[in-house]
């Protein structure tokens, strides 16, 4: 769980002219998630909560 969300940032030259300054495009890679997906932050955030309230504990396996 430690992994979600520690995804790179990548700039994305091609979209703005090089001459321009005006906007800096930046891309995050969420397939590099460990389920590959931006999916995985929002199970992360279930999952997190849900020990907040105390559904559930930290060892608790989950399907």
């Amino acid at each position: 769980l430690e992994t979600v969300g520690s995804t790179p940032m990548v700039k994305l030259d091609r979209c703005v002219p090089a001459a321009s300054k005006q906007a800096t495009i930046l891309c995050k890679l969420e397939m590099q998630n460990p389920g590959g997906s931006l999916k995985d932050r929002i199970a992360l955030n279930m999952i997190e909560e849900a020990e907040a309230r105390g559904d559930i504990t930290p060892c608790a396996a989950l399907v």
